[in-house]
């Protein structure tokens, strides 16, 4: 158990991402069976990931810290926020357990102050950094995510609350999604300028770069979750032209990036033939397929645009696919990692 949590990737909670956004889509088009049973592995998934984060914590806290400085795994602790607030959202949409919702988003918050200042400034002020080739990739923009998703759950719950907290909570929201922009401006010129003005591998295509969709896509379902609360809170009554505008703006940006990653999928693993093998990594690929599906659903109706459902439609089914093909190879995985642990130990070796 030590080795385990010793190792444990910062971005595991992507699988809770991952589970929560395709349950949620599920739910969206009434496939009521799929999405019960995705949200009562995610609540299993993310209890045993709190646990094994905690032992990691009190065990190896040195690699911890060492992890939070690291210009590669570090923005991967962003998607313990985000996979919080995933979960929060089923309990809304799912469950309507807001109570329950209310604590996990009190919680989120709390966790996005201390990683979002205590990462970027020891990524700032450490002594020896990696260059820009080595050091960025599209997990940066688990940030931009874990930000854009405190933005959707705040929605989701200032619904249900009594004014005058319904008038705070929406604006905090607002507040969330318009930093979610910022960040987003500042990341991703960093990653097209990594992309096309530096040597890029096959092995330099790592799965987080589905992120830079992702992180539009949330955009989106958080902007439109505001335009349709926008009746419950003046200020963005005031703000819609702005707010769809940016709205649209995410979502089609988003919609841009869905080619393009798809022909350098094919670059890498097709004309370079590198392997397909299950990395946790992969769910940073299933966590932007579920979120476009939802985010477009959801726009559609926030902006009365009833054309683009027919996109969802069949979106929800890739997301589906996905989810089940990875899960398939996270079992795999496990699986093969069971039947060496007895052959390593009957060499006197310690299991990898």
């Amino acid at each position: 158990m030590r080795a385990l949590t010793r190792d444990l990737s910062p971005a595991t909670f992507a699988l809770v991402m991952a589970t929560g956004i395709v349950s949620l889509a599920a739910n969206l088009y009434g496939m009521t069976a799929i999405a019960d049973t995705l949200f009562a592995g995610n609540i299993v998934a993310y209890l045993v990931l709190v646990a094994l984060t905690a032992l990691r914590l009190a065990w190896h806290p040195r690699a911890v810290l060492a992890d939070l400085a690291d210009h590669q795994r570090g923005p991967g602790f962003f998607t313990l926020v985000a996979g919080t607030c995933v979960l929060g959202s089923q309990f809304v949409l799912i469950a309507g357990a807001y109570d329950i919702a209310v604590a996990l988003w009190v919680a989120s918050t709390a966790l996005w102050v201390v990683l979002m200042y205590g990462i970027f400034a020891a990524l700032s002020v450490k002594k020896v950094k990696p260059t820009l080739a080595e050091g960025i990739n599209g997990g940066w923009l688990l940030a931009v995510v874990s930000t854009q998703a405190i933005a959707v759950l705040g929605a989701l719950i200032a619904v249900h609350w009594p004014q005058p907290w319904r008038l705070e909570i929406n604006f905090f929201a607002l507040s969330m999604w318009l930093w979610g922009g910022m960040l987003y401006t500042w990341m991703i010129a960093l990653i097209f300028y990594r992309y096309t003005f530096f040597d890029f591998a096959p092995g330099d295509l790592s799965p987080p770069y589905w992120i830079n969709m992702g992180a539009m896509a949330i955009s989106t379902l958080a902007g439109s979750l505001l335009i349709l609360n926008s009746g419950d809170a003046p200020y963005i009554h005031a703000m819609l032209p702005f707010v769809r505008g940016f709205t649209v703006l995410y979502w089609a940006t988003g919609t841009w990036w869905i080619p393009m990653l798809l022909v350098l999928g094919l670059w890498r693993h097709v004309l370079r033939r590198f392997p397909v093998r299950y990395d946790s990594h992969y769910w940073g690929m299933v966590f932007p397929l579920g979120m476009y599906t939802v985010a477009t659903a959801e726009m559609a109706r926030a902006m009365d645009l009833p054309f683009l459902q027919a996109i969802p439609h069949v979106f929800v089914y890739a997301a589906i696919v996905a989810w089940g093909v990875t899960f398939m190879g996270l079992l795999d995985a496990l699986r093969r990692g069971l039947t060496q642990r007895p052959h390593a130990a009957q060499g006197g070796q310690a299991s990898p």
